[in-house]
């Protein structure tokens, strides 16, 4: 694997470096955001420093998701939960807060690996993607196979975690999906249904979208393709959330 590695410090992109060609990985490291975008395309991993010299890194990573899908990882020092959400909604992979265990960045990084390590760098959503046909909800159109999203016919940009979420969900739009079940198919573990990556990419397709209805929360238990009106209901009666704690269990 081709990693870039986009880091000013030098220390810590030395010990990067040497642990990924350690485990057999090829390394181009840079330290500057304009030499980040200049290689981005050869890159089949990403790993994201926030701190550069000559650009922020949140508007690096955005820069960066125009022209390129490949999986990324913010290593950063940058510890609020704020830049974690920003950071997450702009399209990373994971987020990483440094200082950390080498041994666990490597984890994360085989994790992100597996989980888009399905033809064109797609996560597993269970579906037949390149035959199905796009699926509507509401006035949302959902093309599986283009990976497209459309909103009273005009098309709309999600993130590629994103889209990931919203086309699990539509290939089985009648089921509802616990956390669990999303994150170990999206994401690649389970054992991440306490963090909030799940909700900030619904928050997300919710947002771009401009219909909440979309995802329907099933109170207590995960998520559910909605069916959502064209025009949304006033405040208050547009989370499209259900309680289901007396079915659990059948």
């Amino acid at each position: 694997m081709h990693a870039l590695l986009v880091e000013d410090d030098d220390r810590m992109a030395h010990a990067l470096g040497t642990a990924l060609a350690q485990r057999g990985h090829t390394v181009r490291r840079v330290g500057r955001a304009l030499d980040a975008l200049r290689h981005v395309r050869e890159a089949e991993f990403v790993l994201l420093d926030l701190g550069l010299p000559d650009l922020d890194g949140l508007e690096l990573l955005r820069r960066l998701r125009t022209v390129c899908d490949a999986p990324l990882i913010v290593v950063t020092a940058r510890c609020e939960e704020r830049d974690i959400v920003q950071g997450l909604r702009a399209g990373a992979d994971d987020y990483v807060v440094k200082p950390f265990r080498m041994a666990e960045l490597i984890a994360r990084i085989d994790t992100v690996r597996r989980r888009t390590g399905t033809p064109h760098g797609r996560p597993d959503t269970g579906s037949s993607a390149d035959t199905a046909s796009p699926v509507r909800a509401g006035d949302v159109e959902i093309d599986l196979a283009g990976r497209t999203v459309a909103v009273a016919g005009e098309e709309i940009r999600l993130t590629r975690r994103e889209f990931d979420v919203l086309a699990f969900l539509a290939a089985r739009p009648d089921q509802v999906h616990s956390r669990e079940e999303i994150l170990d198919r999206i994401w690649g573990d389970a054992f991440l249904a306490a963090s909030r990556s799940l909700d900030v990419h619904v928050a997300g397709i919710r947002a771009k979208t401009g219909r909440s209805g979309l995802v329907r929360t099933v109170r207590g238990f995960g998520y559910q393709l909605g069916s959502p009106p064209a025009r949304e209901a006033p405040d208050g009666e547009q989370d499209g959330e259900q309680d289901i704690s007396r079915g659990r269990g059948r």
